[in-house]
């Protein structure tokens, strides 16, 4: 211990000695170990940290499997059936959306809510603040109405009254008992389903659609498997149950399927294979920065040559001088540690900010225990590799023929291991540099792909009416909303305006089983094929700015009088009228409760939405989309539209869209007092999240290849800065001798392009094997695509080729005789 605390002092002044030299090496390392502790927390929050759940690993998300989504949502009845005669699961519970009103508490209140079935708390592990969970008494039709609010709804609307345990809220129009307080800690965030300010029970909702076995509006379930048994056992009993349910009810369930995914999968999405793949890059950017810091060293090392020999000469052993020199790599490796988990402390907060909405687990990411051991091994790790090849250079000096040079250093086989060293650096650059090449094609192809519309200047936000509206006759709900939509296009600023009760493009989608005219009618509803279905005004496809491609749009004329129609776009017209004109053929809807089925005449045909984003998955969604009148909707589903629906709105040139949204609100209440318009969303901004964990991705690697390019471009250029110093008395004889100055400059650009060229085909090779692990998260590039490599390539040499030119100008402007006089 005596001894390492002698070899940390000595580090210590080593670094007061060569401030500048300490200061360069700190930084360089910091940025490494910085870049790798910012990635790693978010890896180590969002994919490695385990659910903060009882009995984690047992927890699953089901769905029901169906012809175009393996994901699709259940309907409630099959999930009753699913939850009463599985024989695998400890417990089963549903949830699904269900945002309600506030009323009678101030200004009516939009609140983000949840419907769930009793049991879905326990399934978690979460208990409340106050009060307790749903009983399953209450989960169920007819049931006096509860609710359970969230901690943050409590603080911000009662107060934190510690009494409101069996007081009641008016939700809907409907006073509901609070019987619990969800805690804040509850941040369950998964598709279909995030934390909200209240949550019912999902039995108690009393409209008759919902529990058809055929409608499945956007239920999903989770569940717990018992101990023991395994995922494989548990599809074997859910195959059983289905099978059960398929002889039962073969309309709708014939080949009913279940789809089981790992809770902590369905959380982390698709965003694994990005958070790895930048893993593995920011591990590049770590090895370049100890490269560098190495070449320092053996530089350092080459000029405290005679100090080494001096000590070998006064009795030093060579695993002494190995020891020290380690130990100086350890201390300056652990002080870079240290300044990187700083920088890591502000990336991780910027990071967190710059990561889109959808990446989940945020709330766990942050500098954590296994964080800090992280940083303490990388550092650690760092401080051997860079350390290694100086301290065994310092350790094997020779004593004669270093002290018969009497400080007069000859180029010799030393610059070798740092020419190796800066060929490493190139090649880990080239592979960093394709990542991000590959990157930046596949945003420039998304940003090229036409969604269908035009988002420019358009927003959408929800539209909540007051609660007495559902309660009048179809007629005068059609008549209020007439009334709003004109008040609406009123608005100063406002070119066009929509109201949309159906899919919105990106955002939710609404599916509805039907068949064309011509097509044999399907045996069973569960084979019929599916169209997204959007329900709008005649205004929506000017405001869109969706091209008709045939036929003609809506008008007011279709209307609730008129015969039914639909406008289809051009996918559906292609699919199911290969050859012909679909105006005027017919397509036939399912019968839906005591309904017979519908038949629509087709007026229309108009372009393709990318509904399912820039980048859909054409296996796991519906391509064929079609369009309704709002005003056609039937009435028996009116009450729910009075309830509320989407407001979308096209701003004029020059008017910023959010500027106008105030006034909206201003404006509908003066028809309605108590309507509610609130989450405001940019169509613009819908559109560029559908591609927002590629531009994550984009992000982080540009950066890390940026940081690659400029430390490689400073290895290359120390190295030949040194070699050229090492050099000036040969450079001087040559230059007396009748050397030209391009001739030295000649070689100290071969000398750099020896580095270089053997760098960049080695980093093509590597650079191969990382694109095609990277091809989950590419669009329309291939892993081996020859502009990305080249271009790479080519910027590669152009950054070598100039922080060569720096030494050779020196080199070249060399005057032979001060050369030779200096040395």
């Amino acid at each position: 211990m005596r001894t390492l605390l002698q070899d940390l002092q000595y580090a210590g002044r080593q670094m007061t000695k060569s401030p500048g030299f300490a200061i360069v090496a700190v930084l360089t390392l910091a940025l490494g170990i910085g870049a790798n502790t910012t990635i790693f927390s978010v890896v180590n929050g969002v994919l490695l940290n385990p659910l903060p759940y009882p009995h984690a690993d047992r927890l699953f998300v089901l769905f029901h499997s169906k012809q175009n989504f393996t994901k699709g949502s259940i309907s409630y009845p099959n999930f009753l059936d699913w939850q009463r005669d599985n024989r695998t699961f400890e417990a089963m519970a549903a949830f699904r959306n269900g945002n309600m009103k506030l009323t009678g508490a101030g200004e009516p209140e939009n609140l983000s809510g949840r419907m769930v079935s009793a049991g879905f708390f326990e399934i978690l592990g979460v208990k409340p603040v106050l009060g307790r969970t749903f009983a399953a008494d209450e989960d169920r039709l007819g049931a006096n109405p509860t609710v359970m609010i969230s901690e943050g709804f409590w603080k911000r609307k009662l107060a934190s009254n510690p009494n409101v345990i069996g007081q009641a809220i008016v939700l809907d129009g409907k006073p509901r008992t609070i019987v619990g307080i969800i805690p804040s800690s509850f941040q369950l965030r998964q598709w279909n389903f995030r934390a909200g300010d209240i949550y019912t029970p999902v039995g108690e909702y009393s409209e008759p659609r919902f529990r058809q076995r055929q409608a499945s509006w956007g239920l999903d379930a989770i569940a717990r498997l018992k101990p023991g048994v395994t995922p494989a056992q548990a599809a074997q009993d859910m195959a059983r149950v289905n099978r059960g349910l398929a002889a039962a009810y073969p309309d709708v369930d014939a080949g009913i399927k279940t789809t089981m995914v790992p809770m902590k999968d369905q959380i982390v999405g698709e965003v694994r294979p990005v958070l790895w793949v930048l893993m593995g890059a920011v591990l590049f950017v770590l090895l370049i920065s100890c490269v560098n810091v190495a070449n320092l060293q053996l530089a350092r090392a080459t000029a405290r040559q005679r100090e080494f020999a001096v000590r070998v000469a006064l009795g030093a052993q060579q695993g002494r001088l190995l020891r020290q020199a380690l130990t100086e790599s350890l201390a300056l490796s652990l002080v870079g540690g240290a300044v990187g988990l700083l920088l890591a402390y502000w990336g991780t907060k910027a990071a967190v900010a710059a990561i889109p909405d959808m990446l989940p687990r945020t709330e766990n990411i942050g500098l954590s225990g296994p964080v800090l051991l992280f940083t303490l091994l990388v550092s650690v790790l760092a401080g051997m590799i860079f350390g290694l090849a100086p301290a065994l250079k310092a350790s094997r000096a020779d004593v004669n023929a270093t002290l018969n040079q009497s400080g007069r250093s000859l180029v010799g086989a030393h610059a070798r291991a740092q020419s190796v060293f800066v060929t490493v650096e190139m090649a880990m650059a080239l592979i960093l540099l394709v990542g991000a090449g590959l990157m930046i094609r596949t945003l420039m192809r998304l940003w090229n792909v036409d969604p269908g519309l035009n988002p420019r200047n358009v927003i959408f936000f929800n539209l909540a009416p007051s609660q007495s509206l559902s309660q009048q006759p179809p007629d005068a709900i059609r008549a209020a909303y007439r009334k709003l939509e004109t008040a609406l296009q009123s608005v100063p600023g406002i070119e066009s305006a929509s109201f949309n009760w159906g899919a919105v493009p990106m955002w939710s989608d609404d599916e509805e089983p039907f068949w064309a005219e011509g097509m044999t009618r399907p045996q069973r509803v569960a084979e019929a094929p599916l169209a997204v279905r959007y329900d709008v005004n005649p205004d929506y496809l000017k405001l869109m700015r969706i091209p008709v491609i045939e036929g003609r749009f809506f008008s007011e004329a279709d209307n609730e009088h008129s015969s039914r129609v639909i406008v289809v776009d051009e996918s559906f017209a292609q699919k199911y009228f290969p050859g012909q004109d679909p105006i005027g053929k017919h397509v036939y809807f399912a019968a839906e409760s005591t309904e017979g089925e519908r038949t629509d005449e087709i007026v229309g045909v108009v372009g393709h939405v990318k509904q399912f984003g820039l980048a859909p998955d054409k296996s796991n969604n519906v391509e064929v989309e079609y369009y309704e009148p709002l005003a056609q909707i039937p009435e028996r589903v009116l009450p729910m539209v009075a309830e509320g629906m989407t407001g979308f709105v096209r701003v004029r040139e020059g008017v910023n869209p959010e500027s106008v949204f105030p006034e909206i609100g201003r404006t509908l209440r003066q028809l309605d007092s108590e309507i509610v318009v609130d989450e405001l969303h940019s169509m613009q901004q819908v559109v560029a999240d559908s591609i927002a964990e590629r531009r994550f991705a984009m992000m982080l690697f540009s950066i890390f290849a940026a940081g690659a390019l400029l430390l490689a471009g400073l290895g290359i250029y120390g190295v030949l800065s040194y070699v050229v110093g090492q050099r000036t008395r040969e450079v001087g004889i040559r230059m007396a001798l009748g050397a030209q100055k391009t001739d030295v400059v000649r070689d100290v650009l071969r000398d750099g392009a020896r580095m270089t060229l053997p760098g960049i085909a080695i980093g093509v090779l590597a650079a191969l094997g990382l694109a095609r692990l990277m091809s989950a998260i590419l669009f329309g590039v291939t892993p081996t695509d020859v502009v990305t490599f080249a271009s790479v390539a080519v910027l590669l040499c152009a950054v070598a080729m100039m922080a060569c030119y720096v030494p050779a100008r020196r080199a070249a402007a060399l005057d032979p005789m001060q050369a030779l006089r200096t040395e």
